[in-house]
């Protein structure tokens, strides 16, 4: 038998069944591995995993001590023979990501297909993913999502991936690095519209935080605020059909009696601008003396609704 500890206290598992086991593993708090998750670490006769520094802790958290096999994008070419060869031999092995679910964002879809096209017995553990608890969380609509992975570091990749997915009916969900996180907010807000979105990170954890606004105002905090710590899970809502707004009849209106600067703040809100554009706006109406272009007009500022009737299938997972 097979054993590993909870709580102090130890716990047996049968062998698994020859095969390959995708595994889900927390994604920050380590209690939220399940039972058979465990059971299947346990009872395999090797672990596969991204970085075996990281999955060492959960091993040792549950006293397992089945051996770790490092497969990352790196060296799974390299590795994946070898792993196939011992699974035609019999052997059950595990395969885990260093947090969430397997093949989210990692190099694993390519050993499950081989696997599958060799008849291999391939089945998974459900378990945490960040994507689908980032959008549970967000406030914004679930009936369609769609899961866009990571975006590109440079501006132009990153534009064009966003462009092939901005009419989606649905809402969209993406990985981020916190030192891009700003400059991707704002190609969002370009590119996507001004829309409804969340930021989320931590999640799970102590720190958990999730901010909740358009893209433009989450842009312009990350801005000021500066990266955050940790990987960032980014969830925009869909598109949605929006009256236009003249922003220079909002200022002229909010001018009559307020501040350059609140009329702005206002604007901005209404127009779905950033409070920098609707700022420089309001100086140029306010001043008849400076040459000012002609009227602008933008879409309202998104409101949280959903496109897609609710019987609607999911187009995508994460």
């Amino acid at each position: 038998m097979c054993r590993y500890r909870i709580a102090g206290h130890d716990m047996e598992a049968a062998p698994a069944r020859a095969g390959l086991h995708l595994v889900a593993t927390p994604i920050g708090n380590l209690k939220d591995i399940t039972i058979r998750g465990l059971e299947i670490l346990s009872g395999v006769d090797v672990i596969l995993c991204e970085d075996t520094r990281v999955s060492r802790r959960l091993l040792e958290r549950y006293a397992i001590k089945t051996p770790l096999l490092a497969y990352h994008e790196h060296n799974s070419e390299r590795v994946r023979p070898r792993v196939l060869a011992q699974l035609e031999a019999g052997e059950a092995i595990a395969l885990i990501s260093d947090a969430g679910t397997p093949l989210v964002s990692d190099p694993g879809f390519k050993l499950v297909r081989a696997a599958c096209d060799q008849g291999i017995y391939v089945t998974a553990a459900p378990g945490a993913s960040a994507g689908i608890l980032a959008l549970t969380l967000s406030g914004l609509p679930p009936d369609r999502f769609m899961f866009c992975g990571f975006l590109a570091s440079k501006q132009g990749a990153r534009r064009k991936a966003l462009e092939q997915v901005k009419d989606a009916p649905a809402s969209l969900i993406f990985f981020e690095s916190p030192k891009r996180l700003a400059r991707s907010l704002a190609d969002m807000s370009e590119v996507l519209g001004n829309r409804s979105a969340a930021t989320a990170r931590e999640l799970s954890k102590i720190h958990e935080e999730l901010r909740r606004g358009t893209l433009v105002e989450l842009a312009e905090h990350y801005e000021v605020a500066g990266p955050p710590r940790g990987e960032v899970v980014i969830v925009t809502g869909p598109p949605q059909i929006r009256p236009q707004i003249n922003l220079d009849e909002v200022l002229l209106d909010e001018l009559k009696t307020g501040s350059v600067r609140d009329a702005a703040v206002q604007a901005a809100r209404l127009c779905g601008v950033s409070k920098k554009t609707a700022y420089a706006r309001a100086l140029a109406l306010k001043n008849p003396d400076l040459k000012r272009p002609g009227p602008c007009t933008y879409a309202a500022a998104p409101i949280f609704s959903a496109t897609a009737p609710r019987h609607a299938p999911p187009c995508g997972s994460g």
